[in-house]
């Protein structure tokens, strides 16, 4: 029976550097996009402050990107949601602590090497990233976490999986929000009828925990 692949174990956590990058074998994680980002445009989106990149490197060699997550930080405006969803959102609260933005950190890459898929790892990255946002180290308030998951059946089960909700209960409801107005009330964008939702918002409520 092949023992569980323990990621606290058997890597080491660090920043994902392109130093880092050139002393691992080439990571994928059999998704083009997400390998072109880890590839390249990673550097440039730290660059610019947009987010930070963190990876788990095998302790033993030759040396493998096991996983990497990018995050920074976010937060829920309860103003850019339909009517029906901000009030479903804040049965989450009582009265009077409802506000009109909540602290959240935002998942915005996750990829795990195919060398080390279905050995749970995906799972216990989550819960690393959950575990961190509550940790009482932490220096950040944060209430929820956030994705702009990738709206495949695969994608959308992991965070399932993981307890996260949909901000928005249909594709139809999420399609609403997405529109936008100016000061004046004119719509000013919109997604077509036949124009793909490509990503489903979700959160998990970190309180729970």
């Amino acid at each position: 029976m092949e023992s569980r692949f323990v990621l606290q174990n058997e890597c080491t956590l660090m920043q994902y550097t392109q130093d880092v990058q050139s002393h691992c074998e080439p990571f994928s994680c059999g998704d083009k996009d997400l390998d072109e980002f880890f590839e390249k445009d990673v550097f440039l989106y730290e660059e610019e402050m947009l987010g930070k990149t963190y990876c788990w490197v095998t302790n033993s060699r030759p040396l493998k990107i096991v996983c990497l997550m990018t995050v920074a930080n976010d937060s829920i405006k309860s103003s850019g949601l339909t009517k029906n969803s901000r009030n479903r959102f804040n049965r989450i609260f009582n009265n009077e602590k409802r506000n009109l933005t909540y602290p959240a950190t935002l998942i915005g890459r996750l990829g795990v090497n195919k060398d080390f898929q279905g050995k749970h790892v995906g799972r216990q990255l989550m819960e690393f990233i959950k575990d961190q946002n509550i940790a009482t180290d932490n220096d950040n308030a944060c209430r929820f976490l956030v994705v702009d998951a990738i709206n495949k059946p695969e994608t959308l089960a992991y965070y399932e999986h993981n307890g996260f909700l949909y901000m928005h209960k249909t594709e139809e409801v999420e399609r609403i929000a997405l529109k936008r107005f100016d000061e004046e009330g004119t719509l000013i964008f919109e997604l077509r009828d036949n124009e793909p939702l490509h990503t489903r918002m979700m959160y998990f409520d970190l309180k729970r925990l």
